[in-house]
C-alpha cells in the first residue's frame, strides 16, 4: 500500500490550497482516509476524515474552511483548504485504514498506512 500526498506550498493568509493523496495497492473504495497535520514542536493532530460511505468528519479548528472529498475512480482523496490561517502551517499527512472504527478516526495510531507528508506554509 502506498499513499502519495501532494499539493502543499506557500500561501498568504486567507488563501486556498488543495491537497491530494493518491493511493495504490488497495481496494481504495473500502478505505477510510484521513488527513493529519504536525506543526514544529507539536503533536500530530487530526484534521479531517472521509469514510468509505462518503461521511466526513472535521476538527473543530478547520470546520467550515476545509472540505475533504474522494474520487474512487482515481483512488484519490482531496483536502480543499480555504481561508487559510497562520496556525494551519504544518506538514500534512494522509492516512488510510480499512478496518478503523468510527470512534477511532481521530486517533493517528489507529491508521495502518501513511503518506510522506506535504508542507503547507501560511504567511502573514
Amino acid at each position: 500500500v502506498q499513499l502519495q500526498a501532494s499539493g502543499g506550498g506557500l500561501v498568504q493568509v486567507g488563501g486556498s490550497l488543495r491537497l491530494s493523496c493518491a493511493a495504490s495497492g488497495v481496494t481504495f473504495s473500502r478505505y477510510t482516509m484521513a488527513w493529519f497535520r504536525q506543526a514544529p514542536g507539536k503533536e500530530r493532530e487530526f484534521v479531517a476524515c472521509i469514510r468509505w460511505n462518503g461521511s466526513t468528519y472535521y476538527a473543530d479548528s478547520v470546520k467550515g474552511r476545509f472540505t475533504m472529498s474522494r474520487d474512487n475512480t482515481k483512488n484519490t482523496v482531496y483536502l480543499q483548504m480555504n481561508n487559510l490561517k497562520p496556525e494551519d502551517t504544518a506538514v500534512y499527512y494522509c492516512a488510510g485504514d480499512r478496518e478503523i472504527i468510527l470512534s477511532s478516526i481521530r486517533t493517528s495510531n489507529q491508521y495502518d498506512y501513511w503518506g510522506q507528508g506535504t508542507q503547507v506554509t501560511v504567511s502573514s
